[in-house]
């Protein structure tokens, strides 16, 4: 399941896919044309495509930190990155629910 949350923590959308479905790969598909500022996610995320769709379409900001194995590091605002916590507590919000978190 992946899913899309606003800076409050609260869900916006959500898409569900296989379990051998990369991270990557629903993105660009989740995130649509919608506006904002900017876009939070974790480094399973760091794709070229990912980062072209979120500053071109989207206009915004990405806040995707690189693994540390590749060769060019992208900068990204470190405080800002601290903010994935709150899609985190959404999950563990949703998975109190027993239907939703075994299926």
């Amino acid at each position: 399941m992946y899913l899309l949350v606003n800076e409050l923590g609260m869900p916006v959308d959500f898409l569900l896919t296989g379990g051998h479905i990369s991270d990557y790969t629903p993105a660009i598909q989740l995130l649509g044309t919608r506006r904002a500022e900017a876009v939070l996610a974790d480094k399973g995320h760091v794709a070229g495509a990912i980062v072209a769709h979120v500053e071109t379409t989207m206009q915004a900001k990405a806040v995707i930190p690189t693994r540390s194995n590749c060769k060019h590091q992208r900068r990204y605002d470190k405080a800002h990155y601290e903010l994935p916590d709150r899609i985190e507590s959404c999950f563990s919000k949703l998975k109190q629910f027993r239907r939703f978190a075994t299926r």
